[in-house]
């Protein structure tokens, strides 16, 4: 017990700090590619892999791995480029998105490092391969690219947007004068997911990219004379986002007086244990795994219910 509260005390030092620890990988050839340390359970050797009837395109096989059945998704496979030949020779990042646990296969792993939110940057316009980078880096002189893996699982397993209709007439009728959302995420997909979701539940959704962006997009509000926190029924924020996190970003928010009362939710793919420490470290009022549409309606309609009140 002492050891798992040492790792969490450790983990949890990093939150607001705009920092971050990234394990470093390639796929083929000598480029690398890194994911947040806290999506990994484990790094392995790729275990015998067992074909299954309807895998989903990218997916070579379910491994068994401490008693669980895992799917093992070819990440290169997944982004159009040629399948790994020898998955023997490769290795399986355990990690956790959005609830599930996979494996992704990749040709080698190199190590952690830890950075910066701020050296982390929106990939440049054409950069990556079709468009599968959320950000980029520079480390040691060598370019980090930052997989937007959202895009990646919406391309092999698209999951509904759609809210249960009688939920959603619920919200709309709660509703009254049309609620405003602000919607921070650096994926492009994630973003657009959520937009479709609340504009289904006659919401009116601001979406922005990162946290700076949505810090300086919340101050100028604030400057212009708006009662932010009355204005806004709330700010759904990603996490995992460059120049500045979703931690750095509530921070901020709680540090400034005319955001008190501002409702802050933080929404990411990062739904590992960690969590709620973070959470009440920074001062969100609240945590949601992405992306179960009927359990954001739920935070909604409750948000909309105190409101009322």
């Amino acid at each position: 017990m002492t050891t798992l509260l040492d790792s969490v005390n450790q983990r949890t030092q990093l939150v607001g700090r705009n920092r971050l620890e990234l394990l470093l990988f390639r796929l083929q050839g000598e480029q690398l590619y890194g994911l947040n340390v806290f999506k990994v359970r484990e790094v392995i050797q790729c275990p015998k892999l067992t074909l299954m009837p309807k895998l989903k395109a990218g997916v070579r096989g379910v491994a068994q791995i401490r008693g669980s059945a895992i799917p093992v998704l070819d990440l290169a496979a997944s982004m159009g480029a040629a399948p790994v030949a020898d998955v023997a020779a490769c290795f399986v990042i355990v990690t956790e998105y959005n609830r599930q646990v996979l494996g992704f296969l990749v040709q080698k792993v190199d190590r952690i490092v830890n950075t910066n939110w701020e050296e982390i940057h929106p990939p440049p316009k054409g950069a990556g391969t079709s468009g599968y980078l959320t950000a980029v880096t520079e480390l040691d002189g060598k370019l980090v690219e930052i997989l937007d893996v959202e895009k990646i699982l919406a391309e092999v397993a698209p999951q509904t947007e759609a809210v249960a209709p009688e939920l959603a007439e619920q919200i709309r009728s709660a509703a009254g004068e049309r609620p405003r959302v602000l919607v921070v995420d650096d994926s492009s997909v994630a973003r657009k997911q959520l937009e479709r979701c609340l504009q289904g539940l006659d919401i009116e959704v601001t979406a922005l990219n990162n946290g700076k962006e949505a810090l300086t997009f919340l101050q100028r509000e604030a400057d212009a004379g708006r009662d932010v926190p009355r204005e806004y029924l709330m700010v759904i924020s990603d996490i995992e986002m460059p120049e500045m996190d979703g931690y750095t970003l509530t921070a901020s928010l709680r540090a400034d007086e005319r955001m008190q009362g501002l409702h802050i939710m933080l929404h990411t793919s990062l739904s590992g244990m960690f969590n709620q420490a973070m959470v009440e470290k920074v001062g969100a009022n609240e945590f949601l795994a992405k992306f179960q549409p009927d359990e954001l309606a739920e935070r909604v309609h409750t948000r909309l219910a105190l409101r009322a009140v």
